[in-house]
Parts: C-alpha cells; structure tokens; sequence
C-alpha cells in the first residue's frame, strides 16, 4: 500500500512539473532584441546591455494571452533600438524599429506582417530597473510602449489567421493609449505633429474604416499566402483580388497610417510575387502598385523587367 502511495505520489509530482515546463515554454512571443549605442557620451553603454536583456526577458517570458502556444507556434519579432540622444542622467531618446512575421503554410517562407519605425520615443531608465506592467497600470513610458507593440503584434498575427481575430488585442493596445492620454510623454496623442504614431496607428485598426484593411490582413495571407503551396497562381490571383481594396483605401486617404504600414512591410514580397505571374496580372499589378506606393517604384519596376 505504501509503494502504491509513493508511486501515485511521484506521478502526481512529475505531473506537476511536466506542466509547469509545459507553461513555462507556452508564451506567445519569440521576440529578438538589440540595443545600439552610437552616441553615448556620459552613459556607461553596459546600462543598455542590462536593458536589452531585461526586454528580451519582457517579451518572452511574460503570458499575453490566456492561449497556449507550442514552440512552433510563436509570433516572431525584432525590436531593434537605436539610443540617438542623453537627455540627462537616466533619460533617452531612442529610435524604436519593431518588426514581426509568420510562417506561410506549408513551407519555410516567413513573411513580415509588421515592420515599423517609432522615433517619438524618450524614456527613464536606470541600470537594473524592474520593466513591470500590468494592464490597466501605468508604470513608466517604457513599459508601456513595449506592451503596445506587444498587444498589435499579437493582433496582427491573428487577423493574419482568422477574419478579425486579433480584436481583443487591438483593445489592449487601445487601452494603453487611452490611459497615456493622461501623461506627458510623446506619441500617444491624437493632436500631435507626428501623425503617424501609436494613437493612430491603433485609431486605425480598430474604428470602423479599419474592416478594408482587416480583411486584407486575412484574405492577402490565410487565402492566398498559405494556399500557394497547393496552386501558386490561385494563391497570387487572391492576393490580387485582395489588393483592390488597398487602392480602395488609397483613394479614400493616400496617407493612412496602415497603408503606409503594409507597404514597409510587403513591397519586396509583393515585387517577387508578381514577376511569376501572367503578363496581364504584372501590368495590373504594376499599375496599382505604382499608383498606391510611388515611393517603392523601382522595387515594383522588377515585376516588368522580369521574362
């Protein structure tokens, strides 16, 4: 009885341990970072060394969503900082470039679903400060800002999946902006000179106007990325499909924020994906492409050059 009682113990232990690993490896992010230090002057750069592991510990190790992810699963991402000015003893200017990306069914292709430049960023930091957050808290710009990015990755990772499903992410987002409309710090403002920073990046994604470019995220990847592996030219022709509803938002405003977002992040792909196609779609497409990115022309020139 007593060997039985040991056994049943010792299962239940291993049990319990199995799970806590289980959780421990469960997180959503698979989140690089790197900390440049060109201008430093005054600050010792192993400060940066200690926050650039203290990030990478921010992102990986912490749950943001209540679903379990296997290894394989993880969202990837980079966050590459930039320290561009000392303001004073513990005070930074940064420049803040965040990049996240998928796997396409089937294959080894990742594409980048998010690839953004924040330069409205000034933070205080010192050496071995404790980077907390809890929804709903403030608890420094820092922290804030590296949620917010968190939150729409995630969103935008599952929109990439299914029609809408990173809702409850973008909300997140949103309520972090909502909270920091109560602090100074720049970038969270509707009425600033940079129109293009993190209140609208999240206005955009989550009022009404945003289903054009939601439905992009879901029709341009889960129905046509991830089914070129069956038929490439299937594939391509929802994509192009799908990129009518782009124009649609270019010509209701040129300067959208998430119109401006999806071409940092998939005008090389798009240049690549149309120089296998027919002649009559590269025309199309170089049209359309020239007309809503003029900015990436000579990229998209490739897709008219190539026989």
């Amino acid at each position: 009885m007593k060997v039985a009682i040991k056994v049943f113990l010792l299962f239940i232990s291993f049990s319990f341990i199995f799970e806590i690993l289980n959780i421990a490896n469960a997180q959503e992010l698979k989140c690089a970072v790197k900390i440049n230090t060109p201008k430093l002057n005054n600050t010792d750069p192993k400060v940066f060394i200690t926050l650039q592991k203290s990030l990478f510990e921010f992102f990986n190790n912490r749950k943001w969503t209540d679903d379990i992810y296997d290894n394989q699963e993880k969202i990837e991402c980079n966050i590459l900082i930039n320290v561009t000015e000392e303001i004073g003893t513990d005070k930074f200017r940064l420049q803040l470039n965040v990049q996240s990306s998928r796997t396409v069914f089937n294959s080894t292709y990742n594409t980048t679903l998010f690839n953004w430049s924040d330069k409205d960023v000034v933070i205080n930091y010192v050496e071995y400060q404790q980077l907390d957050y809890a929804d709903e808290k403030y608890n420094g710009n820092l922290t804030s800002i590296m949620a917010f990015y968190a939150y729409l990755i995630i969103g935008l990772d599952y929109d990439s999946y299914s029609l809408k499903g990173g809702s409850t992410y973008y909300d997140k987002a949103k309520s972090i902006v909502t909270m920091m409309q109560n602090y100074e710090e720049d970038g969270w403002k509707p009425f600033e000179k940079n129109l293009k920073n993190r209140y609208w990046l999240v206005d955009n994604i989550t009022n009404s106007r945003a289903d054009n470019f939601r439905t992009v995220l879901y029709n341009y990847h889960r129905k046509g990325l991830d089914n070129m592996y069956q038929n490439a030219d299937n594939g391509r022709s929802v994509i192009t499909n799908t990129m009518k509803l782009i124009e649609k938002m270019y010509d209701e405003n040129p300067n959208g924020v998430w119109l401006i977002a999806f071409f940092a992040a998939k005008s090389e792909e798009l240049s690549n994906l149309y120089t296998q196609a027919s002649q009559q779609e590269k025309i199309q497409m170089s049209v359309l492409l020239n007309k809503c990115d003029p900015v990436n022309g000579k990229k998209y020139a490739k897709i008219m050059s190539t026989k």
